[in-house]
């Protein structure tokens, strides 16, 4: 299923988090220039604000929450102007964010175990902080009395998007009461884990069943949970949103590694970034045109609709210049919807996937194979390791991943039938040495150059055995650093000869590390990681779907449609410009670049979209290869199949 199954491409995420200190809401509304601006910016979607985290509602009610200073039925407005221009208003719901309720309800606010408040402090103004609700308290039937009447006024809605949904422990007596009906104890931190997330999917199903009580078929989503549930919890959605606003909290690898966990789920599934400087609510904060134009484009290589956060003027304004900057972007977007409608991602190798650990290890394991396999060109997804994982060609089990007795024997019969495995050891004899070096051979050397080269992780020590191919040798070091002995300012120096260790070796359809090279090249970028995968990945994959030769920057993400072959490629840095946030300005240009599909049927022609400029191409043992003296940006090197 193409990953943007039924929605629209071109969505905006309208944030209204307004105070009811602030007056004249919507006073400067105009429904024909907010509805014209968006249809001119190449708008085809927008949600719009039932509900906000101030727990104010902005459309005509008896509800004592409706925002004191709301000029006109706002949300109405917006509805009818937007439906006028063939553009569809999804409705957006704050869930444990409700400041009315908290206020009004005091003893609906979650408790930390110590009994003080969850969320936002009574004197606290600090930015992102709210007072957080209790979902087994009360609450929860004032929430869906609300739905109800979102669903009654606005009948038949286009969509509802829920945020703020997370698990939150709580210790209140509500939240007591339902850990002891469930037979779990409140002084324990695992047991009010557990019932947390039996609430969450317990308000869930409440409300997922509220909402098909009224209309069938309600594209319905709750934000704000930890995308590694959504085998669970995919029942309650219709698809999925990754919210990633890279110059916020998600930085720029959220969004790379994220969607290639949501994508082998075949959900519709969208993209959210922001147009905001830093984060949401920073009014005044506008990102540049190939800023935003990184994040679509990445999003449409990966099959993923697209979404762009703003937030609208307290007197409903709309903001021009925003929109210029977006219907840019959208004008491109559209154009390339063609090649990214139904597309499919290739099973070339999984990569198996587990939640954060402390110390952030699963984190940086992740990251660190996007660091190391994208630039290679290589196709890979992130599956969890009971999923059906054997369609792939090879399957990478990162150190962070427990290798169980049943885990193992699915392995070894996929070896057995041909299938790849590339494993990062955790078991055997521990290495004494914080650090060591590696020493390649000129086989797997690659582009490194003739020396011993730092190796900054701990590992396992790892004899190679009869069969096995040397990826690199482990050269030790004089003696662990410590306050008895040591040398220098680092680390102790190599010894000049190589130890009987190897740092990886490849055995048939086997590779195994005795060092965490992942999460090695996602703290340190030292290239010696990338080359140790590169040399497995050249033994174990001989013939990937694709094969790229570029700059390492450009990124390349393989996609099939019926009788053609896309490959997104997209030239863009990431430049660190405080000490704090990373920032795309421009696009950047990459020269001579060859790419190269694996094909089992004749080539009519390739060509460059959505420009349609024809490329020469060669086929050549199996390959067809287009060369490119130049690209900047986005590009999709299209390739037409008889």
């Amino acid at each position: 299923m193409s990953q943007s199954q039924g929605l629209r491409f071109r969505q905006i995420h309208l944030d209204f988090h307004t105070s009811p200190h602030i007056p004249g809401i919507g006073e400067f509304f105009d429904p024909e220039e907010f509805a014209s601006t968006l249809a001119e910016a190449h708008v085809n979607s927008i949600t719009v604000f039932a509900k906000c985290h101030h727990g104010q509602l902005y459309y005509e009610t008896d509800h004592a929450a409706k925002h004191p200073h709301l000029t006109g039925n706002l949300l109405k407005q917006q509805i009818d102007a937007l439906h006028a221009k063939g553009i569809r208003a999804p409705i957006y719901i704050s869930v444990q964010c409700d400041e009315f309720a908290a206020n009004a309800h005091p003893e609906w606010i979650a408790l930390n175990e110590d009994g003080s408040r969850v969320g936002r402090k009574p004197l606290s103004g600090d930015y992102f902080s709210w007072q957080i609700l209790d979902m087994s308290s009360p609450y929860v039937d004032y929430l869906c009395e609300q739905i109800r009447e979102v669903l009654e006024k606005f009948a038949p809605v286009d969509g509802l998007f829920f945020d703020m949904c997370w698990d939150q422990p709580s210790v209140s007596n509500w939240a007591k009461a339902g850990m002891a009906k469930a037979g779990l104890n409140p002084e324990s931190e695992a047991d009010r884990r557990i019932y947390s997330r039996q609430v969450s999917l317990s308000y869930m199903d409440r409300i997922k069943k509220l909402i098909d009580s009224r209309q069938k078929d309600v594209p319905v989503f709750f934000n704000s949970r930890p995308l590694i549930r959504l085998h669970e919890e995919k029942k309650f959605l219709k698809h999925v949103e990754v919210e990633a606003l890279p110059s916020g909290q998600w930085g720029y690898l959220y969004f790379p590694v994220n969607i290639r966990f949501v994508r082998p789920l075949g959900m519709p599934t969208l993209g959210m970034t922001g147009r905001f400087h830093k984060s949401w609510a920073d009014f005044g904060g506008l990102r540049t045109v190939p800023s935003l134009l990184y994040d679509c484009t990445q999003a449409l290589a990966h099959g993923a609709a697209c979404s762009v956060g703003d937030q609208l003027h307290p007197t409903g304004k709309i903001d021009h210049g925003v929109y210029s900057v977006i219907g840019e972007v959208y004008r491109y977007v559209e154009k390339c919807e063609p090649w990214v409608r139904d597309a499919k991602a290739a099973h070339e190798i999984a990569v198996l996937f587990t939640e954060a650990t402390s110390a952030n290890e699963a984190t940086d394991t992740y990251n660190g194979v996007y660091r190391t396999l994208t630039p290679l060109g290589y196709q890979y997804d992130f599956v969890l390791p009971e999923d059906p994982w054997e369609s792939y060609s090879l399957v990478v089990v990162p150190r962070v991943v427990e290798l169980t007795d049943s885990l193992r024997a699915r392995l070894d019969a996929f070896k057995k039938k041909g299938g790849k495995v590339l494993i990062e050891l955790s078991e055997g004899e521990s290495s004494p040495y914080t650090v060591t070096y590696l020493r390649f051979e000129a086989q797997t050397r690659g582009d490194l150059p003739e020396t011993d080269h730092v190796f900054y992780e701990h590992g396992v020590r790892l004899l190679p055995q009869a069969g096995d191919t040397v990826l690199a040798k482990i050269v030790e070091p004089y003696f662990e650093r410590t306050w008895e002995h040591f040398s220098s300012h680092a680390q102790t120096p190599n010894r000049p000869d190589v130890s009987p260790y190897a740092a990886g070796v490849v055995n048939g359809n086997e590779a195994r590390f005795a060092l965490p090279v992942f999460v090695a090249a996602a703290r340190h970028a030292n290239l010696p990681c990338r080359q140790l995968i590169a040399a497995a990945m050249e033994r174990l994959l001989p013939r990937p779907i694709l094969r790229l030769k570029s700059a390492k920057y450009v990124e390349a993400v393989y996609n099939e449609l019926p009788g053609k072959q896309v490959v997104h490629l997209l030239s863009f840095i990431p430049q660190k410009k405080t000490s704090t946030m990373e920032m795309v300005e421009e696009a950047v240009p990459a020269r001579d670049l060859r790419v190269a599909v694996r094909q089992d049927r004749k080539v009519k022609s390739v060509t460059l979209q959505p420009e349609n400029r024809p490329v020469e191409f060669a086929v050549k043992d199996g390959y067809a290869v287009a060369s490119l003296d130049w690209i900047e940006g986005h590009t999709m090197v299209v390739f037409d199949l008889e």
